[in-house]
């Protein structure tokens, strides 16, 4: 079936490596702290999806209109940011509007802190499969296929510079950068060391499964992931969330009640609230330390995807 119609695209992934570097074939572009989205572009309607295949196209209202921006038939990889006043993306503004589901909320969202859709690939254009070409030749196809307005716009990159541009983003307080090989193949669903990311701040994300309740309030996340097969616990952290997040907590906990799933931890369980795991917590940290643990681990927010 042809590509656009399936609408099921996993994006590309990236490998992660700790020092950045120089490189001929390679091109280098900002890594942005925003939402991964999949944009199918047609002539007459947008449809955004994240990167787990959920439509969230209801949730940006401003961004309905970009495939008028379109020359053709397209699918476009990249993310979705807010840009605060500093002029860099702000992952918390950006948070608060992924949480919404009240329209006239999301109305007031998308002209208080309104998003842009910037688009770093092009997989499809005007009923061809582009996945097979490389990447410089997809660059080239993205220029051609987008006119750029202040709600979607196109990443720009350098070549060879990486150290340089990683040092800025380090100068800059930004999340880091991307290196991406010339001749790559976009290779979907798939993580090669043809995408690395370096960052400047490590981020990770984890199930919540277990929630501490104090005065009516959440206190506490317990964090796991998910390894051969079964939760294996890695954190408890203080919730410093927003109110609209703690309450989304709440209605989860309610609705999805569960058995503890670590045995050999939390023996005295008495004040916590075990769930399953439906939602998902980012939490950024400096570097893990020699036993596995976060060095200053900052939540970064929730989601449901």
């Amino acid at each position: 079936m042809d590509l656009f119609e399936q609408k099921n695209i996993s994006p590309m992934l990236l490998k992660e490596i700790r020092e950045p570097f120089d490189d001929d074939n390679y091109i280098f572009e900002l890594k942005l702290d925003g939402i991964r989205c999949i944009a199918y572009l047609d002539k007459d309607k947008t449809i955004l999806a994240n990167k787990r295949n959920k439509n969230i196209t209801l949730i940006y209202p401003e961004l309905h209109e970009i495939h008028k921006q379109a020359n053709a038939r397209c699918i476009l990889d990249g993310e979705i940011i807010v840009t605060g006043k500093n002029g860099f993306p702000d992952f918390f503004a950006l948070q608060k509007r992924s949480l919404l589901n009240d329209k006239f909320k999301i109305e007031m969202a998308s002209k208080i802190a309104p998003v842009n859709f910037v688009a770093y690939d092009i997989l499809y254009y005007d009923g061809k499969n582009l996945t097979n070409l490389d990447q410089m030749a997809r660059k080239k196809l993205l220029f051609k296929a987008i006119k750029e307005n202040k709600y979607i716009s196109i990443s720009r990159f350098i070549e060879n510079q990486g150290i340089a541009l990683f040092n800025q983003t380090k100068n800059l307080g930004l999340e880091g950068i991307v290196a991406k090989r010339k001749d790559g193949k976009y290779k979907l669903g798939k993580r090669s060391n043809e995408w690395i990311k370096i960052k400047n701040l490590q981020d990770e994300d984890f199930f919540i499964v277990g929630l501490t309740i104090e005065d009516g309030s959440v206190k506490d996340l317990i964090l796991a992931k998910q390894e051969k097969n079964k939760l294996v616990y890695k954190a408890k952290m203080f919730a410093r969330l927003s109110q609209q997040e703690k309450s989304l907590l709440l209605t989860t906990a309610l609705q999805n009640k569960s058995k503890k799933p670590f045995s050999e931890i939390f023996k005295d369980e008495k004040d916590i609230v075990w769930i399953k795991p439906k939602l998902v917590c980012t939490v950024q940290y400096m570097m893990l330390t020699k036993d596995g643990n976060m060095r200053q681990p900052v939540i970064k927010g929730i989601r449901s995807d």
